[in-house]
């Protein structure tokens, strides 16, 4: 890991460092009973992890002569065997307008990372190219939003996306259904205190940077390299206070009027980019 040199013009955090290992974080941001999810990449997703606790697996006639052989491949031992059912079974069983694509999967939701955990885990591809990054969401509410941010992590190479313990999207069918496969891949986790857990990021050797319209910098020229925490910020409300009080740097993206902000999933996908693509 490079170590946190502060670059020329920023101060430390001003507060101590705490001890990661003692903050636990629950996965998927609170959900709780079993849920379903639906949609060929989040079911196949779904039956190709072994940390999925799977019990019921629902499929079209079409859907099991087309992705038969891919669910076969995927599913592990304990997976339930498939029940073909009707379109009238789909549409009472998961919520309006779910497009399922004739594939859905009842199961428990994942469980929970510690923060601690989190931070040992070593992404080799990162790790060599010696940039390590967390995506951290301040009170980002829409599960189409996270999903979309699991999915560029994943795409992209970002190790973890951390949540807040209250006003979260919980994992979800539709939060797994933007994401697009990426929550059986990137972990989402909830900590209970977002400013205590960028501390703990702080302490491990990682920059926070939060992402904001009104900052004096640009991504680019803002970047300290090295290990980062990515903060980002609902839409309307963006980084609240505390959120802002505790990251190292702020920085924007270069947008142009007449558009001057972007929708935060789409901030996401660009700032992942911009940090870890390049």
């Amino acid at each position: 890991m490079s170590k946190r040199k502060p670059p020329h013009g920023y101060r430390p955090a001003r507060s101590g460092p705490r001890n990661a290992a003692a903050k636990p974080a629950r996965r998927g941001g609170g959900a709780s009973g079993p849920l379903w999810l639906y949609g060929v990449h989040p079911v196949l997703a779904a039956l190709a992890n072994p940390a999925r606790r799977c019990q019921r697996l629902l499929l079209s006639a079409e859907a099991a002569r087309r992705h038969g052989p891919a669910i076969a491949a995927a599913r592990t031992g304990d997976t339930p065997a498939p029940e073909i059912v009707t379109p009238q079974i789909f549409a009472e069983t998961l919520p309006d307008g779910a497009v399922h694509q004739g594939l859905a999967l009842l199961t428990a939701p994942l469980t929970g990372m510690a923060l601690a955990d989190i931070i040992a885990a070593t992404d080799t591809g990162n790790a060599a190219a010696g940039r390590r990054l967390i995506v951290v969401l301040d009170q980002v509410t829409d599960p189409h939003n996270v999903g979309a941010i699991l999915r560029s992590a994943a795409a992209f190479g970002a190790e973890a996306v951390l949540a807040p313990g209250h006003n979260a999207a919980p994992e979800s069918g539709a939060l797994a259904k933007a994401a697009s496969g990426a929550l059986d891949h990137v972990p989402y986790a909830q900590v209970g205190n977002l400013a205590r857990c960028l501390e703990d990021l702080k302490a491990a050797g990682f920059w926070c940077l939060g992402l904001t319209g009104d900052a004096e910098k640009t991504l680019a020229e803002a970047d300290p390299g090295g290990p980062l925490a990515l903060v980002l910020g609902a839409e309307g409300g963006g980084l609240r206070r505390l959120t802002r009080e505790a990251c190292d740097i702020l920085a924007r993206l270069p947008t142009r009027e007449p558009i001057s902000a972007l929708n935060v999933s789409t901030a996401a996908a660009v700032a992942l980019y911009q940090l870890l693509a390049l």
